[in-house]
């Protein structure tokens, strides 16, 4: 095993020690010597350079620490300028454990490895510890889950998060074990190399019938905790949609929806900006009983008991980064969701 694989894979375990080489991991340990070609160099370009598998921002965060020593003294300026020939050796320190506890909490595995899995997450299951939400989240699930074969992501043992879905948002997400797995998806997730399509019941049926919404996402000056399409600043965001039924005579439409971008609540607040908002969207669904009129008594009952958005990570793609292998995956809808369908 090469050093670099090793330190990827086994830093949370080894005892602190200096990484100064960038050769083989069973050899003993040979300081890095800074080039010709390297001098006037920044010192935390020079280890991103020899040390790949480690982020810029970790290894700033090190140097800042005093984790790394130049010609026998320690520097903690990342942006501190080379010499030729000078030697540096960088102490990784092994990671720390986990705010969050773990946890054992049911999980619908759908496909693991040594470098990240992919989980189908439940409506109500919140993905990461947060105010209001300090445990029974998905991440205190999967830190029990991996246990002792979690290395670690950025010095931490946790898993890797690339992308969120909502508390009541259902469906498929991917999640890295490993700090090069976790770089080489959020490189993915930031090319928009990952095919996420979701399905959705939205009030009325969008016209055209096949189209995209466009639309920078912001804050809500009026209100933070929500996001609008704005005219000026936000971020650029692009949703594909197909209506794929038309229900109770054009009042409900089930649809497929596709993520070029990936915004907070995008497919909720562009549908909404279409004039199609989510069925049973609390934040940004307009629930009026006028809306409801030509539905079943039985559909009405059900949307009475239906307490979140309508939405459902179905379908995921993507290259893994560490074998190559391209992965799709499908899931099938969230039962509560799966029943209101079948009787709209």
């Amino acid at each position: 095993m090469s050093q670099q694989q090793d330190l990827t894979e086994n830093h949370s375990t080894t005892s602190t020690e200096p990484l100064c080489s960038d050769g083989d991991a069973n050899q003993s340990a040979v300081p890095l010597s800074v080039a010709d070609d390297e001098k006037k160099w920044r010192l935390d370009k020079f280890l991103a350079r020899r040390l790949p598998h480690l982020s810029r921002s970790r290894l700033q965060a090190l140097i800042g620490a005093g984790q790394v020593v130049v010609d026998g003294a320690v520097v903690d300026n990342a942006n501190y300028r080379l010499k030729p020939a000078q030697v540096i050796c960088l102490t990784l320190p092994p990671a720390q454990e986990a705010a969050p506890v773990a946890q054992k909490i049911p999980l619908d595995l759908v496909f693991e490895d040594a470098h990240l899995l992919v989980v189908n997450k439940p409506p109500g299951l919140v993905v990461h510890p947060a105010p209001g939400n300090p445990d029974r989240t998905l991440v205190n699930a999967l830190l029990y889950h991996c246990g002792d074969s979690l290395p670690g992501i950025g010095g931490i043992k946790r898993p890797g998060i690339v992308h969120r879905l909502d508390k009541d948002t259902s469906g498929l997400m991917v999640v890295a074990k490993t700090q090069q797995c976790h770089q080489g998806l959020a490189a993915s997730f930031a090319r928009h190399d990952i095919e996420r399509c979701y399905h959705a019941l939205v009030w009325g049926v969008p016209r055209p019938c096949v189209g995209t919404v466009t639309g920078a996402i912001g804050r809500n000056p009026g209100n933070r905790k929500k996001m609008v399409v704005v005219a000026t600043g936000g971020k650029p965001a692009v949703t594909h949609y197909k209506v794929l039924q038309s229900l109770a005579r054009g009042t409900v439409a089930h649809l497929e929806c596709w993520l070029e971008t990936g915004r907070t609540h995008q497919i909720r607040v562009h549908m909404t900006h279409h004039g199609t908002p989510l069925l049973a969207d609390p934040v940004y669904g307009n629930q009026s009983v006028a809306r409801q009129k030509f539905l079943s008594d039985a559909a009405k009952a059900q949307m009475a008991q239906f307490h979140r958005q309508a939405l459902h990570a179905k379908t995921l793609g993507f290259v893994h980064p560490i074998t190559g292998v391209k992965h799709f995956f499908d899931s099938s809808l969230a039962d509560d969701l799966q029943n209101l369908l079948e009787t709209l």
